[in-house]
């Protein structure tokens, strides 16, 4: 059903608050204390270490959107509840813990220096950006890699649904963090060999647990990358604005060679689409890291840059899409 136009206005200008509530729920740890039986709120503040009033009321609000349900006995969890939880096997408490960092709050509160400039307003936060930020603060580097892994849980499954690699022998991973999406591939396709390539701080807490997954570790910018039969770039293009973007699909033309395959595995729409997950994600981009969410066109444009050739478009069950090129 569609609002009016006031109530429209004032539930985008109010969802800061239950976006942080939500934030300082996943923050506490509220939902590790919920399991199969509701929860009084006295104990559950009691384990949280909050006041139970204030507890109650936090509660209240995500349970109006479907995180928590309220009963006569306290708190019980819904599907989305339970996501919060430390153990869940496709846990997304790490995903607004991410998103209610200081970094990141402080960046956000700074959106009109994006927009006024079209520069990341996390560059007031460190003028380095958010990856070398992210190598001097432990706390906050351990948070975010929780956090891209739980959202790569949910969206390996959904690649792996849309693309079929059995057709490779060599796949590398570029910038494939710690390897969720490699190793995933490569249990799918058992013939295959694996190179997972990031930066060394990444690749040195990386355990190279199967024979067929080998670890390099460079910097795309500058370090050559490896020789393969097909990269995969999921989720690394949107990190960059045009110029770097279109470098590193050079490096990657620079290693390939000529009819290998480039997945840029990315949220990318079609020209005439909005989607306010997908342009959500552009805002984040373009806060945090100076990059943006593409539409196929616009990837095909880079692309064509790089001196590859865009020959297809994988839509998966989810936001995302495969853009599937060559080298020619």
């Amino acid at each position: 059903m569609a609002h009016e136009p006031h109530e429209t206005l004032w539930t985008l200008a109010t969802a800061v608050i239950p976006s942080r509530t939500l934030q300082v729920i996943a923050e506490l740890g509220v939902a590790d204390h919920i399991a199969d039986k509701p929860v009084a709120f006295k104990e559950l503040a009691l384990a949280c270490h909050a006041d139970p009033g204030a507890l109650e009321r936090a509660v209240l609000l995500l349970a109006a959107h479907g995180i928590f349900e309220c009963c006569e006995e306290g708190v019980a969890h819904t599907d989305a509840s339970r996501l919060l939880r430390s153990d869940h096997p496709m846990s997304m408490r790490s995903f607004p813990r991410m998103m209610g960092m200081a970094s990141f709050t402080a960046s956000f509160d700074q959106l009109e220096h994006s927009i006024r400039t079209g520069s990341p307003a996390f560059e007031l936060v460190d003028p380095d950006g958010l990856f070398a930020y992210l190598q001097r603060h432990a706390d906050e580097a351990r948070i975010f890699d929780q956090a891209m892994t739980s959202k790569a849980a949910v969206d390996i499954a959904a690649v792996l649904a849309s693309y079929d690699f059995t057709r490779f022998t060599t796949i590398a991973d570029i910038g494939g963090g710690r390897g969720h999406l490699l190793r995933a591939v490569l249990d799918r396709v058992p013939a295959a060999r694996g190179v997972l390539f990031d930066l060394p701080p990444v690749i040195d807490s990386v355990d190279a647990d199967i024979d067929r997954l080998t670890l390099h570790a460079g910097d795309f910018f500058s370090d050559a990358l490896p020789n393969a039969d097909a990269y995969i770039l999921m989720e690394v293009i949107h990190d960059w604005d045009d110029a770097d973007a279109t470098a590193i699909l050079s490096a990657v033309r620079a290693a390939a060679s000529p009819g290998a395959t480039i997945l840029i595995i990315e949220a990318a729409t079609a020209n005439d689409q909005l989607d306010a997950r997908v342009q959500t994600l552009d805002i984040i981009m373009l806060t945090i890291t100076g990059g943006r969410e593409r539409t196929s066109t616009h990837l095909t444009r880079l692309l064509d840059s790089a001196g590859l050739r865009a020959i297809n478009v994988h839509q998966t069950p989810g936001t995302l899409h495969i853009v599937e090129a060559t080298v020619v």
